[in-house]
């Protein structure tokens, strides 16, 4: 019996040994350990709304004609708030994308993902900034963001078959930023 009672004992204490030891050891570190990847996970859930928020807002702007003489002035006056609130979410968007890019581009283990994201972010941002017409850095603006999106967030299978045109579009586009006046 007093062997029994010895064994209980010692897998008691044991037990609350582990118990507290993992509290105050093991349990701290992966929460913190939780919450940020949570918060990477969030940042980047953040830039693919972005990312959408830019292609849906460019192509809007390029269906929507500049002017058309039927319609009237409320119409016309109408059209051009909403343009301005276009062109605003992606003002909005790229501003976002350049200042928090740290928090969704750091995580990606491959190093070309990193840098796709960074070098986006730039461009982007560049774009909205630069005294290009509006069609230009609509245009140039979607170009930039179509292979960014399927290459982060595009089925697995859409990344491997398009990662090829994907990149020599993307540097195509950058280079052409790179190249071309920003004037009027």
């Amino acid at each position: 019996m007093p062997n029994t009672l010895w064994t209980i004992s010692v897998a008691a204490v044991t037990a609350v040994v582990t118990a507290i030891a993992t509290g105050l050891f093991v349990t701290p570190r992966l929460d913190a350990r939780k919450k940020r990847i949570g918060e990477a996970h969030a940042a980047r859930d953040t830039f693919n709304a972005h990312l959408g928020t830019v292609l849906s807002a460019c192509t809007r702007l390029r269906a929507l004609p500049a002017d058309d003489p039927a319609w009237t002035p409320v119409l016309r006056e109408r059209l051009r708030g909403e343009r301005e609130r276009w062109l605003q979410q992606v003002d909005d968007a790229t501003r976002w994308m350049v200042d928090h890019v740290e928090t969704y581009a750091g995580g990606w283990a491959l190093r070309r993902h990193i840098e796709l994201a960074v070098g986006y972010a730039g461009c982007a941002r560049m774009l909205m900034l630069s005294e290009r017409q509006e069609c230009t850095k609509l245009e140039l603006l979607a170009m930039l963001t179509l292979p960014v999106q399927r290459q982060f967030f595009g089925f697995w299978w859409s990344r491997l078959r398009y990662y090829g045109d994907d990149r020599r579009t993307f540097d195509e586009t950058r280079a052409r930023l790179l190249g071309e006046p920003t004037g009027p």
